[in-house]
């Protein structure tokens, strides 16, 4: 079964806590989850259901899911092609990286996970920022991305506060990729979700004008792609079931996330 957002449900997660019961696996068993953020995430999440929670652990092959999704233990899995509306906060025993894993993406996967290390460094990093952005992708930007998720989950594990700047651009993101069907990836509606964003941070006063076109400038140097696809209409209703109700992170600069609620007139005049 090659893993897809389409089978990370409820269903696929059941599947696999009977596979657990099939070979008998005791509260002391540990399940080690290879793969992507799908992978890690749907694992993760059958494991916390499975006799009330038993351990596992990751071992993620993209960079995705070495940056961002496979460090936290959020895990969960979608409904009704809404993502992660179902989940728990699950710790892995331990998360293990290896740029090795890496040298046969594709070059769409490493993108995504790309998208995903800039918007770590816009929240938490401005010269690690301005290094990938001139260098591209590296073993230590790698683990400085990964490290700077760590710090901030070891902080505030069950995002009560400081853990939600990390959605910088989710919001956005996850209303595209409903929208999409499945057309675009994760990481790409992330870096389009990051651009507006940024508009939305000048039009509220946070940022300085140009912010939203030089981040635009950044990402597309890189090989992002920024132009969003969808009207605020078709954005605005998807929103409205995301998890994160009404919550946006926005930058004053880079380095400098701030979470507020919008109202839905703003978000009309500055991201339309």
């Amino acid at each position: 079964m090659h893993p897809s957002e389409e089978l990370k449900t409820m269903d696929t997660a059941v599947k696999l806590t009977e596979k657990f019961l099939e070979a008998d696996l005791s509260r002391g068993a540990l399940v080690l989850a290879i793969g992507g953020g799908i992978t890690t995430d749907i694992a993760g999440f059958a494991a916390s259901m499975y006799k009330r929670g038993i351990r596992w652990a990751a071992f993620p092959t993209t960079l995705l899911a070495q940056v961002d999704a496979a460090i936290g233990g959020k895990t969960g899995v979608n409904l009704h092609g809404y993502k992660n509306m179902l989940g728990a906060f699950h710790m892995p025993e331990f998360t293990f990286l290896t740029s090795s894993v890496l040298e046969t993406l594709p070059e769409k996967e490493l993108r995504c996970g790309l998208a995903e290390m800039l918007k770590t460094f816009l929240i938490g990093d401005a010269d690690a920022y301005k290094k990938c952005i001139a260098g591209g992708i590296t073993n230590d930007l790698i683990f400085r991305a990964a490290s700077i998720k760590a710090d901030i989950v070891c902080r505030d594990p069950l995002e009560h506060g400081e853990r939600a700047v990390l959605n910088l651009g989710h919001t956005f993101g996850h209303a595209i990729e409903h929208c999409s069907k499945g057309a675009i990836a994760h990481g790409e509606a992330v870096g389009m979700g990051i651009i507006l964003a940024a508009r939305l941070s000048e039009g509220l006063g946070l940022a300085q004008k140009g912010l939203a076109a030089r981040l635009q400038e950044d990402f597309q140097r890189v090989g992002l792609e920024t132009s969003c696809p969808y009207g605020i209409d078709e954005l605005t209703a998807a929103m409205k079931k995301d998890k994160k109700d009404g919550k946006f992170v926005l930058l004053k600069g880079i380095g400098q996330p701030v979470i507020t609620t919008v109202k839905e007139d703003d978000l009309r005049k500055y991201t339309e």
